[in-house]
């Protein structure tokens, strides 16, 4: 392995580099960790610690590091195209076969495609497009859009305002206006006193109390992912959807899956949302497994025919939508997922697999909850334990506990991401029954010197 001089490279990262949600003077007195290699499920840094990935990047690298098809596929297009605009009536070959290939992956009802460099900018897009279609009918005054708190749904001016993260909105003026939350579904936060199910009928009654609020004739849609990601793996119960679509067809309103994490077989569907029939689908991350930036919106047959049909100019769009050496790189990531089946191991055997050791660990003193949806799972630091997740007591938000155990898992060869004191992974779709199980006994022990530590520290 080539050797890295980190010293001199964190010096440059701090003189030079300013880093996404970042305090960079914290960062500074602190250092960078430097990765400097991948291959598989792991990666190495600059001082040759091997590390496995249980983010799997950023929630995008489903089918590993270091795939060498993935290479040949983006060389050649490099070599025959590396860049051409679809503005002025034009396009390139990767980009049409790839809006093909996601019309056939997609659910019923999604034959179109518009291309964005993110998940953020897709998200801009919907905002654009779904204003646009309501124009287009003749219904000017439906702009305001729905969403959730703690939702994160991307960090551009609209994205953040989609979001419904505090800490984003404190800065920047957001959100910007014709942007309004509700409260997430999440039953460890709001369901005391009610079943999973009837806590699911109770969180979606939300979404009618805002549409009533704001005025039916003034919503044009309701965006949510179908896990949220960000905000700390919140899975809703099984009765919520449902009910979204049900108040959605109520009163005519759209509805916005972001698919942005969820998208392409993370939990064992290609869109998690195809049940309960969004009209638009954010997707990135997945679609090239973070090898090239990608980012799009499926737009269902029912947006679609009003932009087509009334015709006019839709004054939106990116140097890069559709950018031919990205459309390369998803079209073969999408061939690997379905070659290697990924999507259906997901469904079957590897997230069975997962959700069985990922769940055991809820028998960790620190643990309170521990659950799994497909490839993305979620456990709790808790201060004491209780058969009643209600009755948990928590740590105090100001000690950071899942900071200190994020620190743990990385420094002792798992990447596993903090939200408060909630332990989140993502993990690539490739991962075998033998590294999930090598996986597990990371975490494990990582929680273990957790707990040391909080008893060292009188925090319990």
């Amino acid at each position: 392995m080539t050797m890295h001089d980190t010293h001199t490279l964190r010096e440059l990262d701090h003189a030079h580099y300013l880093h996404p949600f970042t305090d960079h003077k914290a960062l500074g007195e602190k250092g960078v960790r430097v990765m400097v290699r991948g291959e598989g499920i792991y990666l190495w840094d600059s001082e040759g610690n091997k590390v496995l990935d249980g983010m799997s990047g950023l929630w995008c690298v489903a089918i590993g590091y270091g795939r060498p098809t993935m290479t040949k596929a983006i060389s050649e297009q490099i070599d025959t195209l590396p860049f051409y605009n679809s503005f002025f009536n034009t396009t390139t070959v990767p980009a049409i076969n790839l809006a093909h290939r996601l019309s056939q992956l997609a659910p019923p009802g999604f034959q179109h495609v518009f291309f964005t460099g993110s998940g953020s900018e897709a998200n801009d897009t919907n905002v654009r497009m779904v204003r646009r279609y309501w124009d287009l009918l003749g219904y000017p005054d439906r702009h305001v859009i729905i969403s959730r708190n703690n939702a994160y749904h991307g960090s551009t001016m609209a994205g953040a305002s989609l979001g419904g993260m505090s800490g984003m909105h404190e800065q920047g003026g957001l959100p910007i206006p014709g942007i309004v939350h509700i409260g997430q579904p999440n039953y460890c936060e709001s369901g005391v006193g009610m079943t999973r199910d009837e806590f699911g009928v109770k969180a979606a009654s939300w979404l009618e109390e805002k549409i009533l609020d704001v005025g039916a004739d003034k919503v044009a849609a309701f965006i949510a992912e179908p896990v949220q990601g960000a905000g700390g793996v919140v899975i809703p119960p099984d009765t919520y959807w449902p009910e979204i679509r049900r108040i959605c067809d109520k009163y005519g309103i759209l509805l916005i899956a972001d698919e942005v994490i969820t998208g392409f077989g993370r939990l064992g569907r290609w869109f998690a949302s195809e049940p309960y029939k969004p009209d638009l689908i954010t997707f990135a991350k997945g679609v090239t497994s973070g090898y090239i930036p990608l980012g799009g919106v499926l737009v269902s047959d029912r947006v679609a025919d009003v932009l087509i049909r009334q015709g006019g100019e839709f004054n939106h769009g990116f140097t890069y939508s559709g950018h031919p050496v990205a459309c390369a790189a998803a079209l073969e990531n999408l061939r690997i997922i379905e070659s290697e089946n990924l999507v259906g191991r997901v469904a079957g055997e590897t997230g069975a697999y997962l959700k069985q050791q990922f769940t055991a660990l809820a028998d960790h003193p620190l643990v309170g909850v521990a659950e799994t949806c497909g490839f993305v799972a979620g456990l709790n630091l808790v201060k004491r334990k209780a058969e009643n997740v209600h009755y948990q007591v928590a740590f105090d938000p100001a000690l950071a506990v899942g900071m200190v155990c994020r620190a743990h898992m990385f420094n002792n060869g798992v990447i596993m991401r903090a939200v408060g004191d909630r332990m989140i992974i993502a993990p690539p779709l490739v991962m075998t029954h033998a590294q999930i199980d090598e996986m597990a006994g990371l975490i494990r022990h990582a929680l273990d010197l957790t707990l040391a530590e909080v008893k060292q520290r009188g925090w319990l």
